[in-house]
């Protein structure tokens, strides 16, 4: 029960680490921003398939590949419905964010753009815990690594706009640190689950990985991509997978 404390604890700090980089480097480039997000695109790639998409299908029993399948496809089908409730705005940067802020409405957009980043994560803490039910703590501390190393990135976005939003740099840290509890209330979600019952973790599994999957193809990868340096963040995300495989491998 410590590890995953602390495994939650981490997870949800990463997004409070990634806003005291935004409060302290206002103009970091967007290729480094990028590198970052998509090596942690490329661990969670890796760990998504390996970390519980195939512990998933191992642990179905008679109904093999069918509950794999169903899983994910309900994991990413709930990122998609949370998208169509309320739009992911966190690719917004920059001169978006200034045109986006130019309105008498700019404080509950920001609010807007910010609770949409808190309700996304929920599912990735979620994952986050699920990974801890298939009893390999090795494999579940290196999903969460990839899911705090990616929040470490959205944590710096964050800062921005709702600086320029007029809000004070107390209550924007305060607001940024409640997007990183959402993420640890979802890690205990995820545990307690599958701790619950045995009899759907398979299911959980494979739901954690679908909404990785989806996290990755529909958000990481576009944004890394949406500037100029896609073909090194390929490489970064090639590098995440491999370093993932490789602990896996030797780790797992």
């Amino acid at each position: 029960m410590d590890i995953v404390l602390l495994t939650a604890l981490g997870v949800g700090g990463a997004t409070i680490v990634g806003s005291l980089i935004g409060f302290i480097f206002t103009n970091i480039s967007h290729k480094f921003s990028d590198t970052v997000l998509s090596f942690a695109a490329g661990i969670m790639l890796c760990a998504a398939v390996l970390g519980l998409i195939l512990p998933s299908y191992d642990r179905s029993g008679g109904y093999s590949i069918l509950v794999t399948i169903v899983g994910i496809f309900c994991g990413a089908l709930l990122l998609n419905l949370l998208d169509k409730a309320v739009p992911h705005l966190h690719r917004l940067t920059g001169n978006d964010i200034e045109d986006h802020l130019e309105n008498n409405e700019r404080v509950s957009k920001v609010l807007l753009f910010v609770m949409a980043i808190a309700i996304h994560n929920l599912p990735e803490g979620i994952a986050a815990g699920v990974g801890f039910g298939t009893g390999n703590h090795a494999a579940a501390l290196t999903i969460a690594g990839g899911i705090a190393l990616q929040n470490i990135p959205e944590g710096m976005v964050i800062i921005a706009p709702m600086l320029a939003a007029g809000m004070s740099k107390r209550r924007t840290f305060a607001i940024a640190a409640l997007t990183g509890a959402v993420e640890v209330a979802g890690t205990f979600i995820g545990y307690f689950a599958v701790s619950i019952s045995e009899a759907i973790l398979p299911f959980a599994l494979a739901f954690a990985g679908g909404t990785m999957l989806y996290v990755i193809s529909d958000e990481m990868i576009p944004e890394t991509h949406s500037h100029e340096s896609a073909r090194g963040v390929t490489y970064a995300l090639l590098a995440g997978f491999c370093l993932m495989l490789v602990l896996d491998i030797y780790i797992g």
